[in-house]
């Protein structure tokens, strides 16, 4: 059975985790580990557990189980002193504390939602995301790095973990065994380079000898990508990664979404553009529709912006299992 990794967080590897499911292949997911914002910041902050947001998203998307079981994960407080809470990022971050491992946790989680594949954080460590900007200002967390809107004007000098992190074996172990390995989507600066922050992580993705595809994002995000074209995003993650053309396929979008969608989504960012002069490897661009009908919904009480526009987890299955 084919073995495919994949490497991110948030929605955009919910919806990669959403399609791939529904193959004959063996999933394991690797989750960034250095969201500090929303209901994820709280818990770490004052339980000190490690944050549990992705993680459960990652759940979710592997879940088997009833309906009701994956509503309940996806429950949201609007009330109360649990307002803007998630019950299951609750869960998670309580069974870390009875477990006293996050791992094993995410074991006990993964059997009660009968998921199919396995949720790896990719670091056990408590980090926080630092980002130097080139004009001298430095970010330190996650979400202070997502909330300022001049990264792309000042631009990034360097990105690290603090302190640094150590890679979570079962994460390594996964990367090594894997027959492809699927990079993204996601915010580029917040799910996706911080994976590559982990010691280890990129080095072990470099010396693979899977098949390692990057999927693009839809949209850029204002303030930090502004204007970055595919093969921006490809060369942003090499460099981080260490090893230039390490992605044998790039997948991206040829889609236009609606003018209706773009015009809600202007504050935010502009669609991501494919331009062949701009590519710097050998890599195999692949072009397809990758975009999902209509706006996805976001519960009023949610404490993070959530991405109106975003891929359909059955197109991009589809053409990440015709790779040959």
């Amino acid at each position: 059975m084919t073995k495919i990794v994949t490497i991110g967080g948030g929605t955009g590897t919910f919806g990669v985790l959403s399609g791939l499911k529904k193959y004959p292949v063996e999933l394991s997911a690797i989750v960034t580990m250095s969201d500090d914002g929303g209901s994820s910041g709280i818990l770490r902050d004052e339980f000190g557990v490690l944050p549990p947001g992705d993680l459960r998203q990652s759940l979710i998307a592997l879940s088997d189980a009833p309906a009701v079981m994956r509503k309940l994960f996806s429950h949201r407080y609007d009330r109360g002193d649990l307002s803007g809470h998630n019950f299951g990022n609750i869960f998670i971050s309580t069974l870390e504390q009875v477990t006293g491992s996050l791992d094993k946790a995410l074991d006990v989680a993964g059997e009660i939602l009968k998921i199919r594949g396995r949720v790896i954080p990719v670091t056990l460590s408590k980090v926080r995301l630092i980002t130097y900007l080139k004009n001298g200002k430095v970010l330190e967390g996650e979400h202070v790095l997502s909330d300022y809107q001049l990264v792309s004007k000042f631009g990034i000098k360097k990105m690290l973990l603090q302190p640094k992190a150590i890679a979570n074996p079962h994460a390594l172990q996964a990367i090594e065994e894997a027959d492809v390995i699927v990079v993204g989507p996601g915010n580029l600066y917040a799910s996706l380079i911080p994976n590559f922050l982990v010691t280890g992580i990129g080095k072990a993705l470099a010396k693979s000898k899977a098949r390692k595809v990057y999927v693009a994002n839809l949209m850029n995000k204002h303030g930090h990508t502004d204007d970055f074209t595919v093969a921006d995003y490809v060369s942003a993650l090499e460099s981080v990664i260490g090893k230039k053309g390490v992605f044998e396929t790039v997948i991206y979008n040829t889609k236009k979404p609606a003018a209706s969608l773009v015009r809600k989504y202007a504050d935010e960012g502009e669609p991501v553009s494919f331009d062949p002069k701009t590519v710097q490897t050998d890599a195999q661009y692949v072009g397809a529709d990758l975009l999902a009908d209509g706006i996805a919904k976001t519960a009023k009480t949610d404490l993070l912006r959530r991405t109106l526009i975003r891929h359909d987890p059955d197109k991009l299955a589809r053409v990440i299992m015709s790779l040959s």
